[in-house]
């Protein structure tokens, strides 16, 4: 006897359909952090699992803190459940810089601008639009599913994932593998063809404050001593410092398949890689961030008089570091700070990798080539940092995708925690199509 695999059932118009109405009713919950808090978006995410009869738990880890979680049973109770989690809270806006009130879920031109559109309340319309499809139509998963929104995620995940993971961990029991925000999305290769870079690994997180003591005077006298000359030197000598360039598997796969599919020779490990890679155009800014180490700047305090030299200076520095290489960034930073210059961490979190193989990243790259002919599913590091870093806790394998199909002329990347931010509608169709094909099929 010959066995075959049940028949898929696509998602509904009905489904992604209201994935845009979803994304528009949780953009208009100013989930700013750290301004405000995402108790009541939480609430009105519990509510619309409950309208179809999935069951979750709301989590306070502090105050308006809120996060929820629910289990869906899938048809392989043997095997280790998949975690789909997204994050509910946002940085801030400005109205004063957007064309649209940036809470308002307006749909204009094609695109639902808001904060949050595509970071990441996107994705979390696409899980509530897809489980509501699932529960609506009796459809199971492949096997146990367990969605987490979550909260604090922009402010390093202390109220979200790392405190579900401390507190919680009963919550994520029989968990296995996860897919988050980070990856998933298209990149334009050429006019007809599209990279899909599925985050396999993320860089280090080395968020630092710099103290710099000298000696306090006046400001009309000479002072070798000078807290604010020290800091800004280091400062300047950090920020100017260009780290050395670090092909970590991922990166050197996505380069790779880049370099086949445009037909170009590219030798990755010549001396002069930058002329190397400018062979494969757009691709090559696309990846800077992720040839090297980085340590940049952000914020500086110092004095309260112009006439009063400070005896002491602070700044901070967001560093982030590949895999395999975090002792190269903090021995380098150590070495450009003038001896008068302290460090601390204010955000010190791990760099994770995991290879890219096995069932579900095949059924990623699937759903990808199904719904997208001319989409090529590839490795990627992401250059920044997610909840992903709580989850790897729990010895679970982590990835980043969301399936977000883009227009080739939206920069993505400058939408991240930036002005106008916008996802388009056809986008968010075609992530509920993706979701509901993965999810039967990891």
């Amino acid at each position: 006897m010959s066995s075959t695999a049940p028949a898929l059932v696509p998602a509904s118009e009905e489904a992604q359909q209201e994935a845009v109405e979803l994304c528009a009713e949780l953009i208009r919950f100013d989930t700013s952090n750290p301004t405000s808090d995402e108790r009541a978006c939480a609430e009105w995410v519990a509510a619309r699992l409950a309208q179809e009869g999935i069951a979750s738990e709301l989590v306070e880890s502090a105050p308006g803190r809120a996060n929820v979680v629910a289990r869906i049973p899938g048809t392989d109770a043997s095997r280790g459940a998949l975690l789909v989690h997204g994050h509910l809270d946002v940085v801030p806006a400005d109205p004063a810089e957007w064309r649209v009130p940036p809470f308002s879920g307006e749909i204009r031109d094609g695109y639902l601008w808001g904060r949050g559109a595509i970071d990441m309340k996107d994705t979390v319309a696409v899980m509530l639009a897809t489980a509501r499809h699932f529960a609506r139509t009796g459809t199971r998963p492949s096997r146990d599913l367990v969605l987490a929104f979550l909260a604090d995620e922009e402010a390093g995940g202390r109220f979200g994932a790392h405190w579900l993971v401390e507190h919680r961990p009963d919550l994520f029991a029989g968990v296995t593998e996860a897919i988050g925000e980070g990856g998933g999305f298209s990149y334009a290769l050429d006019d007809t063809r599209r990279l899909y870079p599925i985050e396999n690994a993320q860089r280090g997180m080395a968020w630092m404050e710099l103290t710099a003591t000298g000696r306090a005077g006046h400001g009309s006298s000479p002072n070798d001593e000078n807290a604010v000359t020290d800091l800004a030197e280091s400062l300047t000598r950090i920020g100017r410092h260009i780290f050395p360039v670090r092909l970590i598997a991922p990166v050197r796969a996505l380069l790779e398949e880049a370099a086949r599919l445009q037909g170009v020779d590219v030798d990755l490990d010549a001396e002069d890689l930058d002329t190397e890679l400018a062979k494969l155009g757009p691709v090559a800014g696309f990846m800077q961030a992720v040839l090297r180490n980085s340590a940049n700047p952000t914020m500086f305090t110092a004095g309260y008089q112009t006439n009063v030299i400070p005896g002491k200076a602070t700044a901070r520095v967001d560093g982030r570091f590949l895999p395999g290489h975090e002792q190269e960034l903090i021995d380098t930073i150590d070495a450009l700070l003038l001896p008068s210059v302290s460090r601390e961490w204010v955000n010190h979190d791990i760099a994770m990798e995991t290879t890219f193989d096995g069932p579900l990243v095949d059924a990623m790259c699937e759903a990808v080539r199904a719904e997208d002919p001319d989409g090529h599913p590839v490795p990627y590091c992401n250059p920044g940092g997610t909840d992903a870093k709580a989850f790897t806790k729990l010895d679970i394998r982590c990835f980043g995708f969301k399936g977000l199909k883009l227009p080739h002329d939206l920069d993505y990347g400058r939408l991240f925690h930036g002005v106008d931010e916008r996802v388009p509608l056809e986008g968010l169709r075609f992530g509920v199509r993706v979701m509901t094909r993965l999810w039967q099929t990891c």
